[in-house]
């Protein structure tokens, strides 16, 4: 028996929904809007990025139902009814389903502003109506799957732009060339995603920001398949030859310096090599093996890569922030007051007899040199480099860094302070995972399907939902329209029919028809656009 799973992609509720409407109700007209920051995952957000709804209809409203209706009649229902009245307990009329199928399409409206606009809370960025009398229970029989197929894009689409507007700031402030900065954020989080298909989802939402460097193949194919990209013509996504743990293990027998030098000399000659570096001593590697690998580094066409993956990133790359004071044992007449004095004038380490001290893990431990200076100030000392137009130090282009684990948009933005304070360009790569793509509900930007007008008897009711109990759940009520004021998108609720023709929400989906295309090059311009 055929699946036809078109009509089940909803909660099972709604089912008995057709029915409970009031009968002289025609027409139901709903909107999909995030209403509140109060749980976003981005500091002081304002705006999230409307991006997915053409997959949306792609996947769902045009290859889902295409099925459905393909099918003869008998066939497009009998499992939706078996299904149903197994989980209802009683037999489910789908004589709805039947009509449906007669009518041969799906008679629905959906009006949205340019996919890339970033909207404010509180405005709709998309509206959904029924366009045939009788099918007025369709436009909210999809909400389950509209909401649950759009937000997880949108919220990644608004991480991803929150890291790209850090990395664009600092390479202003340092003068890093800006053409490196879609290649500073690289989506690692394929692994951590609740399956390939969200995976998919939100790597799309990651390079519709603009940010080019992923790991998540899923996501270049979910561009090329529903966003008019194309690998043969564009930038899409990108990624480089690059070792996990496993390749370097198969190496403990010969070193790591013999390692880098086969990858380097045999297999990745040129272009850009990244080597996971913490598989056993850290440090060791960077103070002593790089400097050894020095001219074979500088010798090779392309860059070496140094991906430390354990640790707190902020100090692994930047390092402590060290007192001034140059060794506290001229002052104090023990470690724990040295200690006492220096963290609680708000640094990270201090010297006591020449050694130096600081806390890993809210324990205190004793700090080679190398790691008070932190990784990229080492690669400096060995690698040297130039500086920029606005005199801050840039590395050698022959090396370089990305520190794929732990980052968050808080560790991001004191990576790359720290980094300035210390006279260096944000020449780092930033490994963006599943907590930062994952770790988010529905509720992190208040994502909501609701419904604000009906037509009943003939007339325009407006409709809302106002809870006594939380009044950040209050919708909009009636037609919706959507304008600039002063430059800022603004929604006006309650409007008329013909005003509701008006404004910047434009027809992009009708009777089963895709009417307005939209390209991930398009978004990403349109992204760009607004955040320059």
């Amino acid at each position: 028996m055929a699946n036809h799973a078109a009509t089940m992609q909803k909660d099972v509720y709604k089912e008995f929904h057709g029915r409970a409407y009031h009968p002289d109700v025609t027409e139901v007209y709903a909107n999909y809007t995030s209403r509140s920051g109060r749980f976003s995952n981005v500091d002081a957000n304002d705006k999230v990025a409307f991006v997915g709804l053409q997959y949306f209809i792609k996947s769902y409203l045009q290859e889902e139902w295409d099925s459905f209706f393909k099918a003869d009649k008998a066939t497009a229902v009998a499992n939706h009814q078996r299904i149903m009245s197994a989980m209802l307990g009683y037999k489910v009329d789908v004589s709805y389903l039947e009509a449906l199928h007669e009518l041969g399409y799906l008679p629905l409206k959906i009006k949205a502003l340019p996919e890339g606009t970033l909207v404010p809370y509180q405005v709709p960025p998309m509206t959904i109506v029924n366009t045939q009398p009788g099918f007025q229970w369709l436009t909210n029989m999809i909400e389950t799957v509209l909401s649950c197929e759009n937000w997880p894009i949108q919220t990644s689409a608004t991480t991803s732009v929150a890291y790209l507007k850090v990395f664009r700031e600092f390479a202003e402030k340092t003068g890093l060339p800006m053409d490196f900065v879609p290649f500073q954020g690289h989506d690692f989080s394929f692994r951590g995603m609740f399956g390939k298909q969200a995976a998919a989802m939100s790597g799309f939402g990651h390079l519709a920001s603009g940010l080019a460097g992923t790991d998540t193949i899923p996501a270049v194919l979910f561009a090329e398949q529903y966003y008019g990209a194309d690998v043969d013509k564009e930038l899409v996504g990108c990624s480089v030859d690059a070792t996990e743990h496993s390749v370097t293990c198969s190496w403990i027998m010969e070193g790591e310096i013999a390692f880098f030098r086969y990858l380097m000399r045999e297999q990745s000659p040129a272009g850009i090599l990244s080597v996971v570096s913490d598989t056993w001593d850290f440090w060791t590697l960077v103070t002593d093996y790089l400097p050894q690998l020095k001219e074979d580094i500088l010798a090779r066409d392309g860059s070496l890569v140094i991906r430390p993956d354990s640790g707190d990133p902020v100090k692994i790359l930047t390092g402590y922030q060290l007192s001034p004071i140059r060794d506290y044992a001229e002052l104090c007449h023990s470690r724990e007051q040295a200690e006492q004095e220096a963290f609680s004038a708000g640094f990270e380490a201090y010297c006591w007899h020449g050694n130096y001290y600081g806390r890993i893990d809210h324990e205190t431990v004793s700090l080679m040199p190398c790691e008070i200076k932190g990784l990229i100030e080492c690669l400096w000392d060995i690698f040297g480099g130039t500086f920029t137009d606005k005199g801050f130090k840039l590395l050698d282009e022959h090396i370089g860094a990305i520190y794929g684990d732990a980052i968050t948009l808080e560790r991001q933005r004191q990576i790359l302070q720290r980094l300035m304070d210390k006279g260096f360009a944000s020449k780092v790569v930033l490994g963006i995972g599943s907590y930062s793509y994952q770790y988010v509900t529905r509720d992190t930007h208040g994502s909501a399907v609701k419904a604000t007008s009906v037509v009943k008897n003939n007339e325009r009711l407006a409709i809302y939902k106002d809870p006594k109990t939380d009044n950040k759940k209050k919708s909009a009520r009636g037609l919706l329209k959507v304008e600039y004021v002063d430059g800022e998108l603004t929604l006006f609720d309650d409007v008329t029919e013909a005003e509701e023709q008006q404004g910047l929400l434009e027809v992009v989906f009708e009777n089963g028809q895709l009417i307005k295309e939209t390209t991930l090059a398009e978004i990403r311009a349109l992204i760009s656009e607004q955040i320059s």
